[in-house]
């Protein structure tokens, strides 16, 4: 076993590991999933409850037709229940919070029919979900964790590609702008009231005299969006140190997609550095040589045109019987 082998499927897996971190560190993350998990056990659960929301979501597009504000095409085959988020599978997360996202309106339609039709407790969490659910806070915290699980659940996928082009993949700020315009949109559309940023920030429940004297653009700017971001971000530079993202990144140049665009010698032979075991001093310097030989070569070569992926790369090398012609880039 090569002690230098990088493993880019265990980056995947540690990109995970510091979402979960962030989401046990952080006191709101945590109280968005626990209510989420509430949600999903009320509504989803239930046969009935399921077959309600199904009605409902079909009556919605065949009004939304009728008004010409759907085309045939869509809306109609989308995924229509609320799964259980898995702890270990961050990833799943991700698609629960875009369900309540895309379901909203749906799923409060639910939650007022069993405050009214359900026994004594569902009507007590159904009520519940709704007041929480209606609220800037909750819909604020569940943009912001879908905007970041998004960015992370796209990196993931990146480093599990097989041609590991993760030149695409990288963490993007979304902005307090942009995420505040994101949660007054959806606010504005379903009747949430949109809190004055410049007003003091109030806890439910307590009175104006006990109440920290912050306002509401404080509470969710720093102490919300800048310090779940700054968590995760410690998290991933403590995971993805500055040679694992060098390694990615010179991966990335090996990619063959438009002719080889992306190549760039001084980054593979970096990339071979990593390799002490497998190159020598001596390896490195033919390398060199080896590398303008060989994109010269295979951007003149009709077998190589339209390849995608550095596994259709690998196939056609050997294919062609190249591997034996640029050994060292093999």
């Amino acid at each position: 076993e090569n002690e230098s082998a990088y493993n880019v499927h265990c980056f995947a897996h540690q990109l995970q590991l510091a979402l979960i971190s962030v989401a046990k560190k952080h006191e709101d993350v945590n109280s968005l999933f626990n209510l989420v998990s509430m949600l999903v056990n009320v509504v989803g659960v239930s046969a009935k409850r399921c077959d309600i929301l199904h009605k409902i979501h079909a009556l919605a597009v065949i009004e939304a037709l009728g008004k010409g504000e759907l085309s045939s095409g869509q809306g109609l085959n989308q995924e229509i229940t609320l799964k259980r988020p898995a702890d270990t599978r961050w990833s799943s997360h991700y698609g629960t919070l875009m369900s309540i996202i895309s379901m909203f309106p749906f799923v409060v339609n639910v939650l007022e029919i069993i405050e009214v039709e359900g026994n004594y407790e569902q009507k007590f969490h159904a009520k519940m979900l709704l007041k929480l659910m209606q609220s800037f806070d909750f819909v604020f915290c569940l943009f912001l964790m879908k905007n970041i699980l998004g960015y992370a659940n796209e990196l993931s996928q990146a480093l599990q590609k097989k041609d590991q082009d993760i030149l695409n993949a990288k963490l993007r700020d979304s902005g307090w702008d942009s995420l505040f315009g994101q949660v007054s949109t959806f606010c504005s559309k379903h009747d949430i009231d949109v809190l004055a940023m410049g007003d003091l920030f109030l806890i439910p429940g307590r009175s104006r005299r006990k109440a920290r004297e912050i306002t509401n653009l404080h509470r969710y700017q720093v102490e919300l969006f800048y310090a779940v971001l700054d968590m995760q971000l410690q998290e991933l530079n403590n995971r993805f140190n500055e040679s694992n993202t060098e390694l990615l990144i010179c991966l990335a140049y090996l990619c063959p997609n438009d002719l080889f665009a992306a190549f760039d010698k001084e980054k593979l032979l970096r990339l071979a550095e990593f390799y002490p075991k497998d190159f020598s001093a001596i390896d490195l310097i033919a390398l060199e040589m080896q590398l303008d030989v060989y994109i010269t070569n295979l951007r003149s070569s009709a077998e190589f045109s339209e390849l995608k992926g550095i596994c259709e790369l690998v196939r056609t090398i050997v294919k062609t019987k190249k591997d034996k012609v640029y050994p060292l880039v093999y």
